[in-house]
């Protein structure tokens, strides 16, 4: 191989070339969740408000989204009173000492075959060097509720 080959492998992509390898960024659902966020972020609310935002959201959720919604924030009440709801990212979640330990992502937020609840640092889940934050919902029967008021209750734990 001469020298002249090599210099041509190695020059720099064209400026469309380079532009069109680039990262698309942040998709539409993302930037919607990010705009959602700074305006949490600059509202002050009290538990009463949080609530009602979190209704707000859940209402406005696709039916098997808010069936869900709505029975995941029914458990979370009845077993953590001690969590405040309040939207996180245009999302249900439920804080202790203004940080998220818990939440719900509608499969409809990022379009996922899934719904999700999830759990943040906050919570109490460790297990050894490794465990489970998040867990994948299609639907939510007796089971999938004992499961999750058990996590619940050791995310909160002390």
């Amino acid at each position: 191989m001469s020298q002249s080959d090599l210099n041509v492998s190695q020059q720099p992509a064209s400026s469309t070339e380079a532009i069109n390898k680039k990262s698309k960024g942040f998709s539409q659902q993302e930037r919607a969740a990010m705009k959602e966020r700074a305006k949490e972020e600059r509202a002050s609310k009290d538990r009463a408000e949080g609530e009602k935002d979190v209704l707000t959201k859940i209402a406005e959720m696709s039916e098997s989204d808010r069936a869900i919604a709505t029975r995941f924030h029914e458990i979370v009440k009845a077993n953590t009173p001690d969590l405040s709801p309040k939207t996180w990212y245009g999302m249900p979640a439920y804080a202790r000492d203004g940080k998220i330990v818990c939440f719900f992502q509608p499969a409809q937020k990022f379009q996922t075959r899934y719904a999700t609840i999830g759990f943040n640092d906050s919570a109490n889940l460790d297990e050894g060097m490794m465990w489970p934050v998040s867990f994948a919902l299609k639907e939510l029967n007796t089971e999938g509720e004992e499961k999750i008021i058990a996590l619940i209750k050791k995310a909160v734990s002390q």
